[in-house]
């Protein structure tokens, strides 16, 4: 029985999309490209997930590979890029609803430390029982080392989570760690049908 929803953050409960913050920068041609592989792409966006990297050290070894001209716009998407918050549509509603119904309800994101900073802002955060964020356990998705830490974390039972996350490859770490797991496609009707597949009372 499924008592637990445990949610993914980016692109999941708010949009984290680089082409849109490339677009809402008005950035195109060869200055989009390099912004999206040395900074969206690069390794320094991956260890501040994982905490082996301060933002400012981060943007410092990506500037050393950009042209002072975008050194600017690299330190503002590795530290304001949630200025503002874009929330997945109906995905607030849809957490409200679980937890009026008495589901524990639960984060899990890849994400730096500056999530803390952001997290209130985001719709339906304040429904949330704890979240786990990857950059403060050195931990990431899909290692199976984080599922485990988030139950042991919360004294939740595998095989009474769900896990929605968009990245298949976190949904199958998930899976393989005796959670239950759904890939979100960006469509919350969908699911929806797919809690429901599952006995959630949604």
């Amino acid at each position: 029985m499924i008592r637990n929803i445990v949610f993914d953050m980016g692109q999941v409960l708010n949009r984290f999309d680089p082409e849109m913050f490339l677009d809402r920068a008005g950035i195109f041609g060869e200055d989009r490209d390099l912004l999206r592989r040395e900074v969206f792409q690069s390794l320094e966006w991956s260890r501040l997930d994982r905490g082996s990297l301060t933002d400012d050290e981060a943007i410092a070894l990506m500037c050393a590979r950009l042209p002072q001209r975008l050194h600017a716009q690299a330190a503002q998407f590795v530290t304001a890029w949630d200025r503002p918050i874009v929330p997945m549509e109906g995905m607030a509603a849809l957490v409200r609803e679980l937890k009026a119904k008495g589901y524990g309800i639960y984060l899990l994101s890849n994400a730096s430390r500056r999530q803390h900073s952001y997290w209130p802002r985001i719709p339906g955060s304040e429904c949330f029982d704890g979240t786990l964020i990857s950059a403060d356990v050195g931990l990431v998705k899909p290692q199976p080392e984080i599922y485990r830490r988030l139950c042991e974390t919360f004294s939740l039972i595998p095989g009474e989570c769900v896990f929605i996350d968009d990245a298949t490859s976190n949904a199958e770490g998930a899976f393989f760690s005796g959670l239950q797991a759904i890939v979100f496609h960006g469509n919350v009707e969908e699911l929806r049908a797919k809690l429901r597949e599952l006995d959630v009372a949604i």
